[in-house]
C-alpha cells in the first residue's frame, strides 16, 4: 500500500473551503504560470528543500501534477519527509480545469 492517498478533485475543492490543506504544484513554472489551483505552491527541485523544512507536515498536504501521475511519486517522497496524510489528486490539473475552469 502506497504511503498516499489518491484524491478526487470534488475533495479538494472541499478542504480548500475548510482551508485545512497545503496544495504543491508539481508542474513546470510556465504551466504553473499560466493556471493553477488556488493556494497551491509551486514546488520543484530548486525549493522542495525548503518547502518540505518550512511546511506543517501536520497539516494534509495535496500533490498535483498534469494528469496525476507524476504526483504519486511526489506523493510519495513528501510522505518519507515526515507529511502525515499525504494525497495525490487523480486527473492532476487536467482534471481540475475540466471540474472547475473558471478558477
Amino acid at each position: 500500500m502506497p504511503p498516499f492517498q489518491e484524491i478526487e478533485t470534488h475533495k479538494v475543492k472541499e478542504m480548500l473551503a475548510q482551508k485545512n490543506v497545503n496544495v504543491v504544484d508539481i508542474r513546470d513554472p510556465a504551466s504553473y504560470s499560466s493556471g493553477h489551483i488556488p493556494t497551491a505552491v509551486s514546488v520543484s527541485d530548486s525549493n522542495v528543500q525548503e518547502f518540505t523544512e518550512n511546511t506543517d507536515k501536520d497539516t494534509p498536504l495535496v500533490v498535483c501534477c498534469y494528469h496525476g501521475i507524476s504526483s504519486q511519486g511526489a506523493a510519495a517522497y513528501f510522505a518519507e519527509q515526515g507529511f502525515k496524510e499525504v494525497y495525490s489528486m487523480t486527473g492532476g490539473f487536467e482534471a481540475w480545469q475540466s471540474a472547475y475552469p473558471s478558477e
